[in-house]
């Protein structure tokens, strides 16, 4: 359920993501019996929160190369040519266009495509580390078709079924830390 998010709790300004208290991950299913959980490692990004909570802006770039799913072989994969291929697009990017409080839509970028996602958002509050810096948490999750972005690999398997599943569950754990 999403908590609804305003000005009253998070404070007007410029806040980046702290890195090493973020997780972009993803789901997939696998075989169609179970799941892959994978993470994208190195992430960056800012969101200006307007004193017009809804005149919000995100920006999130997130390096292709640092995907991470506990399996050398399958991260290898997924960075190449059949999926990601990550030495033509290094990034996948997302800028957002609206925020009612709840609900982040924009345009998430990968392999050069551009589609639009609406990401359900739940704050998890503000509060100062033991140095003084002011942080704030967010989760936020989708789901998406990934064929949308050409990311069509697959393979059949025995009985029917296919090796990944087209739908893809994002989930977003985000610590930001407010900017002076």
């Amino acid at each position: 359920m999403s908590t609804t998010v305003t000005t009253q709790q998070i404070p007007a300004g410029t806040w980046t993501i702290d890195a090493s208290h973020t997780e972009v991950g993803f789901v997939a299913r696998h075989l169609m019996v179970s799941k892959v959980r994978g993470t994208f490692r190195d992430v960056s990004g800012t969101v200006e929160v307007a004193e017009d909570i809804t005149q919000s802006k995100v920006d999130v770039v997130a390096q292709i190369a640092s995907v991470e799913t506990g399996s050398a072989d399958r991260d290898g994969h997924l960075k190449s040519a059949d999926f990601f291929d990550a030495e033509t697009f290094p990034t996948m990017h997302f800028v957002s266009t609206s925020f009612d409080g709840e609900t982040l839509t924009g345009d998430l970028t990968i392999k050069d495509v551009t589609k639009p996602v609406t990401f359900d958002v739940d704050f998890g509050g503000v509060g100062q580390d033991p140095w003084g810096n002011t942080k704030a948490g967010f989760e936020a999750t989708t789901t998406v078709n990934r064929k949308d972005w050409g990311l069509t690999w697959n393979a059949a398997v025995e009985g029917g079924g296919v090796l990944v599943s087209d739908k893809i569950t994002i989930n977003i754990d985000v610590q930001l830390a407010k900017q002076a």
